[in-house]
């Protein structure tokens, strides 16, 4: 079935991310995973040649360019090369940290950051999940108490994505006990804030390079002009965010399928047993079959939520169907071609074997599958009742 969600702009903008991905960060990216650490230069030069940050404005240093279907582009060349660490480093700057910048902040707020994040000198952090509280957010007991001008924040937070790395980073605080859903906000801490800590780098199954740690707070005096948006609004924030978030994920998760699917079809095509190629064998075609058809079927639903979310319509319900489903649908399609690669697939030179963990967590973070499916049950549930 032919594929029309780009136009020759989008297969010209495809041709700029392949030659970086192939001078900057393919040539490297073993080290990075070895060393457990991507080097900070080529987040920069990825910035400065727009492989992300594209939304940022013109006067700031970007392209003002909102199309998503940029961003799908660079999570199916990422995706092609393999490069799951890398992709999830600039995933979290576009599709969480910036998208939070670009709606929240005031204009001096806007000079003060946004220069910084196009030009790749500044990278930011998104930090909500903490050690008792994972989706659920209403659970969340780092404190914030006003004194004077400034903000006096303390606690924790766990599983950060790139919260060594970060500059700054955007702390989901409850400011007022007492105000049930009312009571958060967020605040942007930068790097050289006293009482602002990183602990360990957190040691994961999949994506070494990708840096995840644990931060602390510990009376850190967070001035009233580092406060996003309206300070009591600060849940209401994250959950109107999160369609763009799981978006991301499903994006990414849909390229990898498709990657790690086609890598598999030549494999089965070259590999030889009992003296034909093992796709000849109609159990294999048959498995191909059904993931073939699956990823497009999948491909299809994507496309139509990349379309939505340019016109201002991707619901939080239609995110989250997106993003349980395809993410399932990855880890299944991923699974299933690492058997079909054999002993092979189990190697970590091959990149089915490090894709195999590398994209388990796509079920967990952002939301994992049961909330998804909790989610729109519950909107299932409001319409049933009229």
């Amino acid at each position: 079935m032919r594929r029309d969600l780009y136009t020759d702009d989008h297969e010209q903008y495809r041709e700029t991310v392949r030659e970086f991905l192939a001078r900057e960060v393919v040539p490297h990216h073993d080290r990075w995973e070895a060393d457990r650490w991507i080097d900070r230069e080529v987040l920069a030069t990825a910035a400065q040649q727009g492989i992300y940050g594209l939304q940022i404005g013109e006067e700031y240093g970007g392209a003002d360019e909102r199309d998503y279907r940029y961003r799908m582009v660079v999570c199916e060349e990422i995706a092609r090369v393999h490069a799951l660490s890398f992709g999830l480093t600039i995933a979290l700057q576009d599709d969480l940290v910036l998208h939070y910048l670009l709606d929240l902040t005031d204009d001096e707020q806007k000079r003060r950051w946004l220069p910084g994040l196009a030009s790749g000198d500044i990278l930011g952090a998104l930090a909500m999940t903490e050690p008792g509280t994972g989706s659920d957010l209403r659970g969340i007991r780092t404190s914030a108490r006003p004194d004077g001008d400034d903000w006096i924040l303390n606690g924790q937070k766990t599983f950060i994505t790139s919260g060594m790395m970060a500059d700054l980073v955007i702390v989901a605080a409850r400011t007022d006990p007492d105000a049930g859903s009312r009571g958060f906000s967020l605040l942007v801490v930068e790097r050289d804030m006293p009482g602002f800590t990183r602990g360990r780098k957190l040691d994961k199954i999949g994506l070494p390079a990708q840096d995840t740690a644990e931060l602390f707070f510990e009376d850190v005096r967070v001035p009233a002009t580092h406060v996003l948006g309206t300070p009591g609004t600060g849940l209401q924030q994250l959950m109107s965010h999160l369609p763009r978030e799981r978006l991301g994920g499903t994006a990414m998760a849909m390229a990898t399928s498709r990657a790690i699917f086609d890598l598999t079809r030549d494999y089965c095509f070259d590999r030889q047993a009992f003296g034909k190629p093992i796709g000849d064998f109609q159990h294999i075609r048959f498995e191909l079959a059904e993931m073939a058809t699956e990823i497009d079927v999948a491909e299809a639903y994507v496309d139509r939520s990349v379309r939505a979310y340019n016109a201002g319509e991707l619901t939080p319900v239609d995110a989250a169907k997106g993003k349980w489903f395809v993410t399932e649908l990855q880890k299944r399609v991923v699974d299933r071609c690492l058997q079909l690669h054999g002993g092979y697939g189990y190697m970590t030179e091959y990149p089915v074997g490090r894709a195999y963990v590398d994209t388990r967590v796509q079920t967990i973070y952002g939301g994992t599958t049961e909330i998804m499916k909790e989610l729109i049950g519950r909107d299932l549930a409001s319409k049933g009742r009229g």
